[in-house]
């Protein structure tokens, strides 16, 4: 099984315990005492670590080749999902599905990025990095929705738009600008998930929304560490502390109100309980469709646009003129 360097001290005592199991079984010797002591201190020890992960290490996390992607919380969270595919101009990009679903009994429109567990299937997914042809299928998965009066619900799980030849030939910058523009004017309940990476517009290209959750071990940026740190640093080896100079836990997010709710994870991350991590994920979502049912059309397009008006405040520092001013004339 795939470990993180933090979750070395886990990996140990779980190979003392497999082979305190090996020898009770060969030898017919009693030792569940000793099995019982091992498995508690598992448990702390998982509990302790990802209690007190560090921002780089909570990226890790967002990045573990088992989490759970947006399909996977899908087919747990939902029931008679079917698919949409293609633009309706040039492609279906696989790095962006989605379609009708039931959630709770519910219609809903759910999109979501999508990765891959091995290389043929992260090829045709693309690394999870969508294209062009990928923002344009779900801004029309999103514009049938508001036709049906549907909810919209994405899942966003993306190290950012693809950034080759291919993408700036079919104008991603242009794809990432209209869906910004047209999800303001979409009259349904509007809710993302930040359910793994959140990469800078990639990501906000698919989660202009009334009410943004992030899951506990998840990251929301403007840029990657490494590509902060190859910036800032010259150097992506910097990527821990640009992880800690982003800002870009759910616990940041909240504290800028830039998230509306985190999503709690079982003990160890998403990818220890696949089956826990959607039922949360999935009454958090029911709870905040129901707060969002009670607005109109109107107000529904009034609150995503005061939330993001809200969002990046700053003050400038007085010029040091006319500070000097301000004393003169005083």
């Amino acid at each position: 099984m795939y470990a993180l360097l933090f979750e070395k001290p886990i990996v140990e005592l779980e190979k003392k315990l497999e082979e305190l199991r090996h020898v009770s079984a060969d030898q017919a010797l009693d030792v569940s005492g000793e099995i019982e002591r091992i498995q508690k201190k598992i448990e702390q020890s998982r509990r302790e670590i990802y209690e007190n992960l560090t921002p780089w290490q909570k990226v890790q996390v967002s990045r573990h080749p088992m989490r759970p992607y947006p399909l996977d919380h899908i087919r747990r969270m939902t029931t008679g999902f079917l698919e949409l595919h293609g633009d309706r101009d040039y492609a279906d990009d696989r790095a962006i599905i989605g379609g009708f679903a039931m959630l709770d009994g519910r219609s809903v429109m759910i999109i979501g990025t999508q990765k891959g567990r091995d290389t043929k299937s992260n090829l045709e997914c693309n690394f999870g990095c969508p294209y062009p042809e990928g923002y344009r299928k779900a801004l029309r998965l999103m514009k049938l929705a508001a036709k049906f009066k549907m909810p919209i619900i994405t899942l966003v799980d993306t190290p950012g738009a693809f950034p080759g030849i291919e993408s700036e030939e079919r104008h991603i910058a242009e794809a990432i600008a209209v869906n910004l523009r047209e999800m303001f004017t979409l009259p349904v309940p509007f809710i993302s998930v930040i359910t793994g990476e959140g990469g800078s517009g990639g990501a906000l290209g698919m989660a202009v929304c009334n009410r943004l959750l992030i899951m506990e071990h998840a990251y929301y940026s403007v840029i990657s560490p490494e590509g902060c740190a190859a910036i800032l640093w010259k150097d992506r080896a910097y990527a821990n502390q640009a992880a800690d100079a982003l800002r870009l836990t759910a616990k940041d997010l909240i504290q800028f109100k830039l998230a509306d709710e985190v999503v709690p994870e079982p003990v160890g991350g998403a990818h220890t309980n696949y089956d826990a991590a959607a039922e949360a994920l999935k009454q958090k979502i029911l709870k905040h469709l129901a707060a969002l049912d009670k607005l109109s059309p109107q107000q529904l397009l009034e609150d995503r646009y005061r939330k993001f008006r809200a969002m990046g405040p700053f003050k400038e520092p007085e010029p040091e003129s006319r500070r000097r001013f301000r004393r003169k004339k005083s």
